[in-house]
């Protein structure tokens, strides 16, 4: 079993900056794809951002230039840098992670999701 846990959600004006963390812990042997999603009231779960193995990303064309997604391999952890917030950022935040228990093993695991709310 793997547990993700996010972590730095809260409250920021337009304009404002937050950094969001999530940590996998438990059987875990590696870990391949991470990234991000979010959902806003009444809409789909979008990808946000996404980082492989081998450090490629990947981000909505929304967030473009304003969110960087980075991870810590030595750490198992994955974060989001959200820069230039807007109105329209505001979403629960969710930590996804790829990640193998064995060597033979693989399973796709998500985080219990944090608030974002961006507001003046």
């Amino acid at each position: 079993q793997v547990q993700l846990v996010e972590s730095g959600g809260g409250l920021v004006q337009p304009g404002g900056s937050l950094r969001l963390s999530c940590a996998a812990s438990g059987s875990i042997f590696s870990i391949n794809d991470m990234g991000w999603y979010r959902q806003a009231p009444g809409k789909q779960r979008e990808l946000v951002a996404a980082i492989t193995s081998g450090g490629s990303t990947n981000y909505a064309d929304s967030v473009k230039g304003r969110f960087t997604i980075s991870r810590d391999n030595a750490k198992n952890t994955v974060s989001l840098q959200m820069n230039t917030l807007k109105p329209e950022d505001t979403a629960v935040y969710y930590c996804n992670a790829h990640v193998s228990t064995t060597w033979r093993r693989r399973g796709e695991y998500w985080g219990q999701g944090t608030q974002v709310t961006v507001s003046s």
